[in-house]
């Protein structure tokens, strides 16, 4: 039976914690305090651009452990256990100056940030197919959006004191675990034997756009502070386009959830893929504060409906019984991506400008959407629940696409 329209939202509005703690404060907000870590422990762009390295290995070991954690405890349990050990890595990473350390920290973070972004996206999947509605995968991703406009709006105050800022993010996260505790659940959460196959042979073309985006995307958003404050902007400024920034997350349900229901193949992917490229190419025409904000906020209004989008890609093209496997293997290539990008990023920035660490993102993703546009549409795979099969609606997320083994 499916759950009520208005059930289903409030589940999602609470299960997308887990994206604002895991994405928005665990990863992004690392880009706030870049420029006060980089001058009080007297960093290179390139040690800059390894910690945010560290953090997508991490995310990658975490991505690959997902399969065996969902086959041992079941979905809802490891997203739970996932929310409360990132609060515990936040904390961890204000206990030391040490670079190795600090390392160990943000790679913590990366893991079980991971398993709360598969497992979350899988129980919003469950959510949005019981519904007959996309909507529930996009305010999963658009919770993202909570965790930006939080740092934003609190973390470039507390000036060099970064230490206080993660105390204050895991605090935070703290709290996100407790609401989104009882949203990880949408039936089907026990330990399996199986968690089903990874379908990636089919969707190649989705995999190689979504590793481009991988690479590149990361580069914007975290190097985004030090670009600005190389420029030497305002506190104000800051905060306000990082705050904007998130605020476009938040909003980009409403405007990419229509569009990853019925536009056909990777149309919507290639859509998000191109604004991206050319939001962050805007950022190198003029550091003028109405450009960046425009940049910030073309950003904010894309980056996270790319997930969205190759979920939904996942979710109409992979039998249920395989979306936590095909999910997890996305993730794993996502994870690869992100770890290799703000490093080789910062490495180029060191030894060319800062400016390149923006170009990086716009020739990336550009490269993305051209593969993007390339797919076509097939018929989808017919979702199943332990009666047998779910008819798709017309007008939902649940039929552009299909992939075979």
């Amino acid at each position: 039976m499916r759950p009520p329209a208005r059930q289903a939202v409030w589940q999602s509005v609470r299960l997308a914690l887990g994206t604002a703690s895991a994405l928005g404060l665990a990863r992004f907000g690392y880009g706030l305090l870049l420029p006060a870590m980089r001058d009080d422990l007297r960093w290179s762009l390139a040690q800059a651009g390894a910690m945010s390295a560290a953090n997508g290995l991490g995310y990658l070991l975490g991505a690959l452990a997902t399969t065996v954690l969902v086959r041992k405890m079941g979905s809802a349990a490891a997203f739970r256990w996932g929310m409360v050990l990132t609060a515990v890595a936040l904390a961890s990473t204000a206990v030391s100056d040490d670079y190795l350390t600090l390392l160990a920290t943000r790679a913590a973070a990366g893991a079980t940030g991971a398993v709360v972004f598969i497992t979350g996206g899988v129980i919003a999947s469950r959510i949005a197919a019981r519904a007959s509605s996309g909507a529930p995968v996009a305010l999963y991703f658009a919770g993202t959006g909570l965790g930006i406009v939080l740092s934003g709006v609190s973390l470039p105050a507390l000036g060099t004191h970064w230490h206080a800022a993660w105390i204050g993010m895991s605090l935070a996260a703290g709290m996100a675990t407790l609401v989104s505790w009882t949203a990880a659940h949408a039936g089907g959460d026990a330990p399996a034997a199986t968690t089903g196959r990874a379908r990636l042979r089919p969707q190649w073309r989705t995999a190689l756009a979504y590793l481009l985006f991988a690479t590149g995307y990361i580069t914007y958003i975290t190097f985004l502070s030090a670009y600005l404050a190389d420029r030497n902007a305002p506190l104000a400024q800051v905060m306000l386009i990082w705050t904007v920034m998130g605020a476009a997350v938040v909003a980009a349900p409403a405007l990419w959830s229509r569009p990853l229901a019925r536009w056909r193949g990777g149309n919507a992917l290639a859509a998000l893929l191109a604004l991206l490229a050319g939001g962050a190419a805007l950022a190198l025409v003029s550091s003028a504060l109405p450009v960046v904000l425009a940049s910030a906020i073309i950003y904010g209004a894309t980056f996270m409906s790319v997930p969205a989008a190759v979920t939904t890609l996942i979710r109409t093209g992979t039998p249920p019984t395989d979306w936590t496997a095909t999910l997890a293997a996305f993730t794993t290539l996502f994870a690869a991506g992100q770890t290799v990008g703000p490093w080789v990023a910062g490495i180029l920035a060191d030894h060319t400008s800062p400016d390149a660490t923006v170009t990086w993102t716009a020739v990336l993703c550009a490269a993305g959407a051209a593969i993007a546009a390339t797919l076509r549409r097939v018929p989808p795979v017919p979702p199943t629940t332990a009666t047998g099969p779910l008819p798709p609606r017309q007008g939902t997320a649940l039929g552009s696409h299909r992939a075979d083994t």
